[in-house]
Protein backbone atom coordinates (compact mmCIF):
# COMPACT_ATOMS: atom_id res chain seq x y z
CA UNK A 1 0.00 0.00 0.00
CA UNK A 2 3.15 2.06 -0.06
CA UNK A 3 2.64 4.89 -2.86
CA UNK A 4 6.18 4.91 -4.27
CA UNK A 5 7.56 1.64 -2.94
CA UNK A 6 10.98 1.80 -4.93
CA UNK A 7 11.63 5.27 -3.56
CA UNK A 8 10.75 4.20 -0.77
CA UNK A 9 13.07 1.30 -0.74
CA UNK A 10 16.21 3.08 -2.23
CA UNK A 11 16.27 5.57 0.64
CA UNK A 12 16.00 3.22 3.16
CA UNK A 13 18.84 1.14 1.59
CA UNK A 14 20.89 4.48 1.17
CA UNK A 15 19.98 5.45 4.81
CA UNK A 16 20.94 2.08 6.00
CA UNK A 17 24.36 2.61 4.44
CA UNK A 18 24.65 6.26 5.01
CA UNK A 19 25.38 7.12 1.38
CA UNK A 20 23.62 9.34 -1.01
CA UNK A 21 20.75 7.20 -3.36
CA UNK A 22 23.05 8.22 -6.38
CA UNK A 23 25.92 5.96 -4.29
CA UNK A 24 23.65 3.05 -3.93
CA UNK A 25 22.63 2.61 -7.19
CA UNK A 26 26.51 2.33 -8.09
CA UNK A 27 26.97 -0.28 -5.86
CA UNK A 28 23.85 -2.00 -6.45
CA UNK A 29 25.09 -1.94 -10.40
CA UNK A 30 27.86 -3.75 -8.75
CA UNK A 31 26.01 -6.27 -6.98
CA UNK A 32 27.03 -5.10 -3.57
CA UNK A 33 24.43 -6.97 -1.01
CA UNK A 34 22.03 -5.28 1.06
CA UNK A 35 22.75 -3.52 4.15
CA UNK A 36 21.78 -4.84 7.29
CA UNK A 37 19.22 -3.58 9.16
CA UNK A 38 17.58 -3.08 5.67
CA UNK A 39 14.95 -5.69 6.40
CA UNK A 40 14.06 -3.94 9.63
CA UNK A 41 13.70 -0.99 8.57
CA UNK A 42 11.07 -2.39 5.03
CA UNK A 43 9.33 -3.99 7.75
CA UNK A 44 8.24 -0.68 9.22
CA UNK A 45 7.70 0.92 6.26
CA UNK A 46 5.27 -1.91 5.48
CA UNK A 47 3.37 -0.98 8.65
CA UNK A 48 3.25 2.89 7.34
CA UNK A 49 5.41 4.13 9.67
CA UNK A 50 6.47 7.38 7.95
CA UNK A 51 9.48 7.30 5.56
CA UNK A 52 10.76 10.35 7.43
CA UNK A 53 10.59 8.87 10.66
CA UNK A 54 12.55 5.67 9.86
CA UNK A 55 15.25 7.79 8.05
CA UNK A 56 15.12 10.98 10.70
CA UNK A 57 15.34 13.67 7.84
CA UNK A 58 12.96 15.16 5.97
CA UNK A 59 13.65 17.32 2.74
CA UNK A 60 11.91 21.27 2.37
CA UNK A 61 13.22 23.29 -0.61
CA UNK A 62 17.01 23.69 0.53
CA UNK A 63 16.73 22.47 4.13
CA UNK A 64 17.58 19.02 5.93
CA UNK A 65 15.01 18.85 8.69
CA UNK A 66 15.36 16.75 11.24
CA UNK A 67 11.95 15.08 11.99
CA UNK A 68 10.51 12.10 14.37
CA UNK A 69 7.37 11.21 16.53
CA UNK A 70 5.86 14.03 18.00
CA UNK A 71 6.83 16.62 15.19
CA UNK A 72 4.33 17.16 11.45
CA UNK A 73 6.63 15.91 8.66
CA UNK A 74 6.73 19.11 6.14
CA UNK A 75 4.92 18.96 2.82
CA UNK A 76 5.62 19.63 -0.19
CA UNK A 77 2.61 21.82 -0.96
CA UNK A 78 3.59 24.23 1.63
CA UNK A 79 6.55 25.56 -0.49
CA UNK A 80 3.97 27.59 -2.07
CA UNK A 81 3.86 29.61 1.44
CA UNK A 82 7.47 30.31 1.29
CA UNK A 83 7.30 31.18 -2.72
CA UNK A 84 4.73 33.44 -1.44
CA UNK A 85 6.40 35.17 1.60
CA UNK A 86 9.71 35.47 -0.73
CA UNK A 87 7.62 37.39 -3.29
CA UNK A 88 6.18 39.87 0.00
CA UNK A 89 9.55 40.00 1.72
CA UNK A 90 10.99 41.18 -1.89
CA UNK A 91 9.06 44.37 -1.87
CA UNK A 92 10.57 47.90 -0.67
CA UNK A 93 10.15 48.62 2.76
CA UNK A 94 8.35 51.44 1.94
CA UNK A 95 5.99 49.43 -0.05
CA UNK A 96 5.60 46.46 2.72
CA UNK A 97 5.15 49.28 5.68
CA UNK A 98 5.04 52.55 5.49
CA UNK A 99 8.59 53.22 6.83
CA UNK A 100 11.28 54.65 5.06
CA UNK A 101 14.61 52.65 6.76
CA UNK A 102 15.91 50.29 5.66
CA UNK A 103 16.33 47.70 8.08
CA UNK A 104 15.08 43.78 7.41
CA UNK A 105 11.87 43.04 7.37
CA UNK A 106 10.36 41.05 10.91
CA UNK A 107 8.57 37.73 9.98
CA UNK A 108 6.90 35.63 12.67
CA UNK A 109 6.02 31.72 12.06
CA UNK A 110 3.43 30.93 14.41
CA UNK A 111 3.24 26.85 14.83
CA UNK A 112 6.28 26.21 13.17
CA UNK A 113 6.48 22.59 14.18
CA UNK A 114 9.89 21.40 12.40
CA UNK A 115 10.88 25.14 11.58
CA UNK A 116 10.34 24.53 8.22
CA UNK A 117 8.95 27.52 6.69
CA UNK A 118 10.84 30.03 9.30
CA UNK A 119 13.91 28.62 8.47
CA UNK A 120 13.36 28.37 4.60
CA UNK A 121 12.50 31.96 4.70
CA UNK A 122 15.44 32.51 6.71
CA UNK A 123 17.66 31.20 4.40
CA UNK A 124 16.28 32.53 0.93
CA UNK A 125 15.50 36.15 2.27
CA UNK A 126 19.11 36.70 4.34
CA UNK A 127 18.21 40.03 6.39
CA UNK A 128 15.06 39.00 7.57
CA UNK A 129 14.60 38.30 11.23
CA UNK A 130 12.88 35.31 11.62
CA UNK A 131 10.69 34.25 15.30
CA UNK A 132 9.06 30.89 15.09
CA UNK A 133 6.70 30.00 17.85
CA UNK A 134 5.42 26.78 18.87
CA UNK A 135 3.38 25.05 21.71
CA UNK A 136 4.14 21.19 21.31
CA UNK A 137 7.43 20.28 23.67
CA UNK A 138 8.53 17.73 21.12
CA UNK A 139 7.95 19.59 18.19
CA UNK A 140 9.94 22.25 20.00
CA UNK A 141 12.78 20.38 20.35
CA UNK A 142 12.97 19.57 17.19
CA UNK A 143 11.99 23.15 15.33
CA UNK A 144 15.39 24.02 18.33
CA UNK A 145 17.68 21.17 16.79
CA UNK A 146 17.07 21.94 13.45
CA UNK A 147 17.42 26.12 14.02
CA UNK A 148 20.91 24.93 15.59
CA UNK A 149 21.52 22.62 12.74
CA UNK A 150 21.10 25.22 10.19
CA UNK A 151 22.79 27.81 11.78
CA UNK A 152 20.72 30.98 10.50
CA UNK A 153 18.93 33.75 12.34
CA UNK A 154 15.33 32.54 13.40
CA UNK A 155 14.54 32.84 17.11
CA UNK A 156 12.67 30.27 18.81
CA UNK A 157 9.95 30.89 21.14
CA UNK A 158 7.37 28.01 22.86
CA UNK A 159 4.52 28.60 23.48
CA UNK A 160 0.61 29.42 22.00
CA UNK A 161 -0.18 30.80 18.82
CA UNK A 162 -2.72 32.80 19.69
CA UNK A 163 -1.13 34.83 22.70
CA UNK A 164 2.52 34.84 21.36
CA UNK A 165 5.05 37.76 20.98
CA UNK A 166 3.34 40.72 22.99
CA UNK A 167 6.26 42.41 22.46
CA UNK A 168 6.46 42.59 18.87
CA UNK A 169 2.20 43.75 18.70
CA UNK A 170 1.90 46.01 15.86
CA UNK A 171 5.63 45.55 14.25
CA UNK A 172 5.92 42.43 12.39
CA UNK A 173 5.83 42.26 8.38
CA UNK A 174 4.54 39.24 7.43
CA UNK A 175 3.12 36.59 9.45
CA UNK A 176 3.02 32.49 8.15
CA UNK A 177 1.33 30.03 9.37
CA UNK A 178 0.38 26.04 9.02
CA UNK A 179 -2.05 25.42 11.22
CA UNK A 180 -3.85 22.75 12.55
CA UNK A 181 -6.81 22.48 10.61
CA UNK A 182 -7.96 19.32 9.73
CA UNK A 183 -12.13 18.64 11.15
CA UNK A 184 -12.28 17.53 14.14
CA UNK A 185 -14.17 14.17 12.69
CA UNK A 186 -12.19 14.04 9.70
CA UNK A 187 -9.67 11.58 10.41
CA UNK A 188 -7.04 11.55 7.77
CA UNK A 189 -7.05 8.30 5.86
CA UNK A 190 -3.46 7.85 5.10
CA UNK A 191 -2.03 5.75 7.99
CA UNK A 192 1.15 7.92 7.85
CA UNK A 193 -0.71 10.57 9.15
CA UNK A 194 -3.64 9.32 11.01
CA UNK A 195 -1.22 7.15 13.44
CA UNK A 196 1.98 9.68 12.87
CA UNK A 197 1.44 13.23 12.70
CA UNK A 198 0.60 14.72 16.19
CA UNK A 199 -2.96 15.41 16.82
CA UNK A 200 -2.12 18.96 17.85
CA UNK A 201 -0.63 19.63 14.36
CA UNK A 202 -3.56 18.26 12.67
CA UNK A 203 -6.99 18.98 14.04
CA UNK A 204 -8.18 22.53 14.43
CA UNK A 205 -11.80 22.44 15.41
CA UNK A 206 -15.57 21.22 14.47
CA UNK A 207 -15.09 22.84 10.45
CA UNK A 208 -10.93 22.87 10.91
CA UNK A 209 -11.10 26.62 10.35
CA UNK A 210 -11.81 27.29 13.61
CA UNK A 211 -8.40 27.69 15.36
CA UNK A 212 -6.73 29.29 11.90
CA UNK A 213 -9.41 31.86 12.38
CA UNK A 214 -8.19 32.49 16.09
CA UNK A 215 -4.84 32.20 14.90
CA UNK A 216 -5.59 34.79 11.85
CA UNK A 217 -6.17 37.10 14.71
CA UNK A 218 -3.01 36.98 16.71
CA UNK A 219 -1.89 37.67 13.61
CA UNK A 220 -3.63 40.97 12.58
CA UNK A 221 -2.60 42.42 15.95
CA UNK A 222 0.97 41.25 15.51
CA UNK A 223 1.25 42.85 11.74
CA UNK A 224 1.87 46.04 10.89
CA UNK A 225 -0.56 48.36 8.76
CA UNK A 226 0.03 46.67 5.38
CA UNK A 227 2.12 43.79 6.72
CA UNK A 228 0.64 39.97 5.39
CA UNK A 229 -0.96 37.15 6.42
CA UNK A 230 -0.15 33.74 4.95
CA UNK A 231 -1.94 30.97 5.89
CA UNK A 232 -2.01 27.31 4.74
CA UNK A 233 -5.66 25.50 4.27
CA UNK A 234 -7.28 22.46 3.59
CA UNK A 235 -8.29 22.21 -0.38
CA UNK A 236 -11.88 22.32 0.41
CA UNK A 237 -11.77 25.15 3.32
CA UNK A 238 -10.82 28.31 1.06
CA UNK A 239 -14.02 29.35 0.66
CA UNK A 240 -14.97 29.44 4.35
CA UNK A 241 -11.84 30.65 5.52
CA UNK A 242 -11.51 33.58 2.65
CA UNK A 243 -15.04 34.42 4.04
CA UNK A 244 -14.10 34.53 7.72
CA UNK A 245 -10.99 37.13 6.61
CA UNK A 246 -12.84 39.34 4.86
CA UNK A 247 -15.86 39.42 7.47
CA UNK A 248 -13.24 41.23 9.61
CA UNK A 249 -12.43 44.92 8.81
CA UNK A 250 -8.67 44.40 10.08
CA UNK A 251 -7.98 42.11 6.75
CA UNK A 252 -7.98 43.93 2.89
CA UNK A 253 -6.84 41.86 -0.25
CA UNK A 254 -7.80 38.32 0.89
CA UNK A 255 -7.26 35.83 -1.78
CA UNK A 256 -6.31 32.57 -2.04
CA UNK A 257 -3.56 30.49 -3.92
CA UNK A 258 -2.86 27.63 -5.51
CA UNK A 259 -0.21 24.62 -4.36
CA UNK A 260 2.33 22.93 -6.83
CA UNK A 261 -0.57 20.60 -7.71
CA UNK A 262 -2.91 23.05 -8.71
CA UNK A 263 -5.23 22.51 -5.34
CA UNK A 264 -6.05 25.56 -3.15
CA UNK A 265 -4.27 25.95 -0.46
CA UNK A 266 -2.51 29.45 0.75
CA UNK A 267 -4.68 32.38 1.85
CA UNK A 268 -2.89 36.14 1.97
CA UNK A 269 -4.42 39.05 3.20
CA UNK A 270 -3.18 42.50 4.23
CA UNK A 271 -3.05 44.06 7.09
CA UNK A 272 -5.97 47.25 6.75
CA UNK A 273 -4.37 50.65 8.02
Amino acid sequence: GVPSPAADAALLAAHALRVEVSELHRRALLGAPAPDGLDALVAWRAQRVPLQHLTGHAHFRRLDLRVGPGVFVPRPETEVLVDLALRDLARPVSERDGDADDAGPLVVDLCTGSGAIALAIAQEHPGSRVVAVELAPPAADYAAANIARAALDVELRRGDAVEACPDLEGLVDLVASNPPYVPDDAVPIDPEVRDHDPAAALYGGPEGIELPLRIAGRAATLLRPGGVLLMEHGERQGDSLLTGLAADSRWIEVTDHLDLTGRPRVVRAVRAA
